[in-house]
């Protein structure tokens, strides 16, 4: 019979089994049989050991490739990002992706799945395009729906600000995103709800554009709680206005915080308010010498150059004893004398930074090297920040050269130069070691030096997800939603404020926040050493300066300097001395420039200032021949050298 048409009983073998008989059963089994032979259990048991191995590898493979990939930030390369849209097999990614080219193409369309916080971001963004488009049913659909399925998220602030019937519920659940705060700066009072957006502005808010005329009417109000008063006294003198503040209290005790800023307002008023300034932060002092307010009530009152000893001997005894300001003043009073016994207690302090200066300075104007020497080196190497630091290291180095240590000199220098990132005093180190390189003011091409993204480090996490994903506004909401604003910042999160406010068009706030944590802190490390440099140096108005470059012949990274010392880009501010725009250009100036009368609303334009100002600054460099040497840029040797004094902050 042909073997293969048999269908008799037959054995099943394994060649190599080696399982004992009691376990493998019997060994002939017929295909009719119940029990499992044991060749296809060994087969079974293989299959699933190597489904088992290769679905971990899958899931080990898979994490590895996620780790080893790149991250997607505002740097990666748009094909990188569409191809990561497109063909990623990770949702999440493909969704990072699509938020990063949000702004330029209609990928977010479907994205908002799942419960992940950034899918209320792509929500949030769907119906502000819906609201952009003229569509606002679609785009009260997709609030509600915000609403609905993420009621704690941040950008949920925006949905309820939408409907005025959630106002309430957006103050208390949100009181310092800016949506409450334009929601409590629109209120106006009722009988009902008083002054309530005045005071939630006072305590959450009070930057914020219109609440000094909200808080300046509230405080007339009769029915105000004695905590509404001060609330509303501190934020008046937080805006400068102190006089308001004072006003507002209606001869209330003030509270240590609130006495601290309605003072220092006072003490920078005209007339009798800085008398009332002193007295009420010397009152500080003696009520509450204990507390933080009168440590900085004491920096206040010793600030001048020459303070007032009256005031110096009505710190009380125990508060003067800590101090370093109270110590600096008594050695300004005294000639000078104990100065680097002051400087060496308190190392760390910013009083003593500023006492080092002043005396090193007088001795260097009146040509006293080694005194000049000494007190330059009082502290010791680091304690200094950056550019308190590289200003030392210039004038000891010049120190040391008069006295006749050429080398020691040179040392110095080098050590700014090799240490310290380009500045003044680098430059002029640089120029006394006979390195520096010609300005090149006059050279159109040269392209700016905008900046390279890098993470934003905030202490929340959310804030550094939204930064990565160049969402800059929803970062900033995200930030002011996490934090009290009467809460103090660490020297890092004051960092991370300084950089949001410039990714959101607010350099006139960022560019002071960072230029006054640049001479107070010391960074720890090199690299947030490198990020505040840099990030005291953005690009704005790139357009207009570029153009303005090449038509005059002005080199442009000259031109953002201007504008970033003059004006911190902002084309609103106006001099006391009646300079307007980003460039600070006198009326008459601008007007002669562009040989027709123009008014002032006119200059204001960023893009006309700019031109007029690249202009003016071209005609001077043709005059000095393209260079700007320290003896040449005097501005008292030219005609018009007053009006430049005038523009100058």
């Amino acid at each position: 019979m042909n073997r293969r048409l048999q269908t008799g009983p037959r054995t099943l073998r394994i060649p190599g089994d080696r399982w004992p008989a009691a376990l493998n059963g019997p060994q002939n089994v017929t295909s009719s049989g119940s029990s499992v032979p044991a060749g296809p259990r060994h087969l079974v048991l293989l299959l699933l050991t190597t489904a088992g191995l290769s679905l971990a590898a899958t899931v080990v493979g898979q994490r590895l490739l996620k780790d080893h990939r790149p991250t997607l930030t505002p740097g990666t390369a748009p094909l990188q990002l569409w191809r990561t849209y497109r063909w990623s097999i990770d949702p999440l990614r493909r969704r990072e992706a699509a938020l990063l080219m949000g702004t330029t193409s209609p990928t977010l369309a479907g994205q908002g799945w799942g419960d992940a916080p950034l899918a209320a971001v792509v929500l949030a963004m769907a119906a502000e395009k819906e609201q952009q488009r003229g569509d606002q049913a679609a785009a009260d659909v997709l609030w509600k729906q915000l609403l609905s399925r993420f009621p704690a998220a941040t950008v949920s602030a925006r949905a309820r600000q939408r409907q005025p019937g959630l106002h309430e519920e957006l103050l208390e659940q949100d009181p310092s995103h800016p949506a409450a705060l334009a929601t409590a700066a629109a209120m106006e009072p009722t009988p009902e709800r008083g002054h309530q957006g005045a005071l939630h502005l006072a305590r959450w808010g009070w930057r914020w554009p219109g609440a000094m005329e909200r808080m300046q009417s509230a405080c007339t109000a009769e029915e105000l709680t004695p905590t509404e008063r001060q609330n509303l006294a501190r934020a008046l003198a937080m805006l400068g206005d102190g006089s308001s503040a004072l006003d507002c209290l209606q001869g209330q005790a003030a509270e240590a915080e609130t006495a601290l800023a309605v003072g220092r307002a006072l003490l920078r008023g005209a007339a009798e308010q800085p008398t009332q300034g002193e007295q009420m932060l010397l009152e500080l002092t003696r009520r509450q010498p204990e507390t933080t307010a009168s440590d900085e009530a004491v920096r206040l009152l010793m600030e001048p150059l020459l303070p007032d000893p009256a005031l110096v001997e009505a710190i009380p005894p125990s508060l003067a004893e800590r101090s370093a300001a109270v110590a600096a003043a008594r050695v300004r009073l005294n000639g000078g004398i104990g100065t680097i016994d002051v400087i060496q207690r308190w190392p760390d302090d910013r009083d003593s930074w500023q006492l080092q200066w002043d005396e090193a300075r007088a001795a260097l104007l009146n040509e006293l090297w080694e005194r000049a020497r000494d007190l330059l080196t009082a502290l010791p190497n680091g304690v200094l920040p950056p550019p308190l630091e590289a200003r030392r290291l210039f004038w000891l180095g010049l120190s040391e050269e008069r006295i006749g240590d050429a080398t020691a000199a040179r040392s110095h220098w080098y050590q700014l130069v090799n240490n310290h990132p380009p500045g003044y005093y680098r430059w002029r180190a640089e120029t006394r070691l006979g390195v520096a390189k010609p300005l090149q003011l006059d050279q159109p091409s040269k392209d700016l030096p905008v900046p390279d993204w890098t993470p934003l480090n905030s202490r929340f996490a959310e804030v550094n997800t939204l930064w990565r994903l160049g969402l800059s506004q929803q970062a900033w909401d995200a930030w002011l939603s996490q934090r009290d604003p009467r809460d103090p910042l660490p020297p890092e999160e004051q960092l991370v404020e300084g950089r949001l406010r410039l990714s959101v068009d607010d350099p006139w706030h960022g560019l002071d926040q960072l230029w006054r944590l640049n001479v107070r802190w010391v960074p720890p490390s090199c690299e947030q050493l490198q990020l505040l440099h840099r990030s005291q140096s953005p690009v704005f108005y790139e357009a207009a300066i570029q153009s303005a470059s090449a038509k005059y012949g002005v080199n442009p990274a000259l031109l953002l300097a201007i504008a970033k010392q003059e004006s911190r880009f902002s084309p609103g501010v106006r001099s006391i001395a009646g300079a307007v725009g980003v460039m600070q250009l006198m009326p008459a100036t601008g007007s002669s420039i562009a040989g027709e009368p123009l008014a002032e609303l006119e200059l204001m334009q960023p893009s006309t200032n700019i031109s007029l100002g690249a202009a003016y600054i071209s005609s001077l460099l043709k005059l000095w021949g393209g260079r700007c040497l320290p003896q040449r840029c005097q501005l008292q040797r030219w005609p018009w050298h007053r009006e430049l004094m005038a523009t100058t902050k």
